[in-house]
């Protein structure tokens, strides 16, 4: 009779307990993992949950807990890019390996539009996730405003530098500009150029600072190009420009590798050869350096730890624990290749 039943409707804790044929409650407590069950009976239990194909209602279980045991990840780019950049790939696996071990669902959540942005805000007050990890957060960002102001637990990978209170991971982009500038300008080029991406949050601004740093009195701003997005097409757009203001460049520092790459396929179609006519190096360490010919002399960033100390971060704060506000920086350090 129960069988025939289960046809056409879903399997409840009853229909368990009556295959098994014990209380609804040793049902209960056998789903539980509760201590006080004997073998027999749990043994009855889970092969009733085989029979009858029962599945646990989480939906009802998260009304009387109020949790959802979801996290969700926030990132602000162009669908495009989001399935272009391995470092948003790298950084969606470290956040998933740690609520995965935490018995936490990873919800996507991506925005590229004004019409995003409000969709997501009242999807966080609608109290779908515990949590939050931002990723690519812009100044005057409304997400990280309404993040903040709900309170929910949340981190950023990167510094919104509009929003503080809100615990962050990320790495010392000035420095390791700063850093690969240097070496570049130690393989003896003495006209430097930057195609420069993502000027409207702190990764982008600090590169900039980073490359004018090293380049000290060296400096031209006419040599660095800004382009809207750390992407291929972005490289390929922004070193048309360069070569036009700058036709006997012989360095290029590219803000991402994805842009490093499109620098590399127009000086391949002007007729220029990397290293020997431009040196060139990238940022991020990601596919695209080990794909390109040359590969890229570039800046690894631990993609994948950083999302997964941000989860550590955002689960840490549903935990009740105290986390520090001020931020996290993690190491970062040039690999360098063939191409410069």
């Amino acid at each position: 009779m129960i069988a025939k039943r289960l046809q056409t409707t879903r399997a409840t804790i009853n229909d368990v307990a009556a295959v098994a044929g014990v209380s609804r409650g040793t049902v209960s407590r056998v789903l539980n993992s509760e201590v006080y069950v004997s073998d027999a009976a749990k043994k009855a239990v889970e092969d009733a949950i085989e029979q009858v194909g029962y599945v646990r209602n989480t939906a009802a279980r998260n009304l009387v807990t109020r949790q959802s045991h979801a996290i969700g990840l926030i990132v602000h780019e162009p669908h495009s890019l989001f399935l272009e950049d391995p470092n948003i790939g790298s950084i969606l696996l470290g956040t998933n390996s740690v609520l995965s071990d935490n018995d936490y669902q990873l919800v996507s959540l991506i925005i590229d539009s004004d019409r995003d942005s409000h969709r997501v805000a009242e999807y966080l007050t609608g109290g779908f996730v515990d949590g939050v990890i931002i990723v690519s957060a812009r100044a005057h960002d409304p997400i990280a405003r309404v993040v903040s102001q709900i309170g929910i637990p949340a981190a950023f990978v990167g510094h919104p530098v509009d929003i503080e209170g809100i615990p962050y991971v990320g790495i010392d982009n000035f420095s390791a500009a700063k850093a690969i500038t240097t070496r570049l300008m130690q393989t003896g080029r003495r006209t430097i150029g930057m195609i420069a991406a993502g000027l409207d949050r702190d990764s982008g601004q600090d590169r900039v600072a980073g490359f004018t740093a090293a380049l000290g009195e060296a400096f031209d701003p006419e040599l660095v190009v800004k382009v809207p997005l750390y992407a291929h097409a972005s490289g390929i757009e922004g070193m048309r420009e360069l070569l036009a203001r700058a036709p006997h460049v012989d360095g290029v520092f590219a803000a991402s590798d994805a842009i490093a790459a499109g620098v590399l396929d127009v000086l391949r179609d002007t007729g220029r050869s990397v290293p020997g006519d431009v040196g060139v190096v990238g940022f991020d360490d990601s596919a695209w350096a080990t794909r390109s010919q040359p590969p890229l002399s570039t800046v690894h960033q631990p993609a994948g730890q950083l999302g997964r100390r941000a989860a550590e971060s955002v689960l840490a704060q549903i935990r009740g624990e105290a986390v520090d506000s001020a931020g996290t920086f993690l190491d970062t350090h040039i690999v360098w290749r063939d191409s410069a």
